[in-house]
């Protein structure tokens, strides 16, 4: 009898403890779902401060919020760009990134605002990454070419001018640098040897 009471009491509490679980997951996802609402009326009216610190809200206690809040974080990069608070928006970005790590877009975005801060390198970086998700994306390549040649890398940004060119064969921007990197390839080529005063014949002696 007082393993049977036992046994009932345990049941009881699990049943009362997945109860309590069900509730608290229902009243997380009420307040994720609210901060959610608030957060799209916020970006309604491009307040994307209001709207970053609801959607964070949201993902916090629910991570299918995350997009929303990856999207937010986004916009306010892009604002952030405009005014040229650099910092903020490189800062938005990488929040963004490690939300949402396979949007391609963001990684351009961030290689922008780079390139803004001459941070050639990082830049450089942020474009692979974007070519690895979209490797037929023609941009990513001119731009990449675009840091190589700023780099002195003639051959990196020609190989990937031509790449470009291949996606894109009438693209006039690749064609005007390629040209432009044949001419300093020419310019910078090893001068050929001065030719021998004596010619091979008249060197014999008879």
């Amino acid at each position: 009898m007082k393993k049977y009471s036992a046994l009932t009491l345990i049941m009881t509490l699990g049943f009362s403890v997945s109860q309590f679980v069900q509730a608290q997951g229902s009243k997380d996802a009420k307040e994720a779902a609210k901060f959610s609402r608030e957060g799209f009326e916020a970006t309604q009216n491009k307040d994307w401060d209001k709207a970053v610190d609801a959607f964070r809200k949201a993902a916090q206690l629910d991570r299918k919020q995350a997009p929303n809040l990856g999207s937010a974080l986004q916009h306010r990069g892009m604002e952030y760009t405009t005014q040229q608070q650099f910092p903020e928006a490189i800062s938005d970005f990488t929040e963004a990134l490690k939300l949402t790590p396979n949007d391609a877009n963001i990684y351009e975005r961030r290689a922008y605002v780079e390139m803004k801060t001459n941070d050639y390198d990082k830049a450089l970086a942020d474009y692979t990454e974007a070519i690895k998700l979209k490797p037929n994306e023609v941009r990513y390549y001119l731009y990449r070419s675009y840091i190589y040649e700023t780099k002195g890398d003639v051959k990196s940004s020609m190989a990937d001018t031509d790449k470009a060119l291949k996606l894109d064969p009438n693209n006039q921007e690749a064609k005007s640098r390629k040209a432009r990197l044949e001419a300093r390839q020419a310019a910078n080529a090893p001068l050929p040897p001065p030719p021998p005063k004596t010619s091979p014949a008249a060197a014999r002696t008879p």
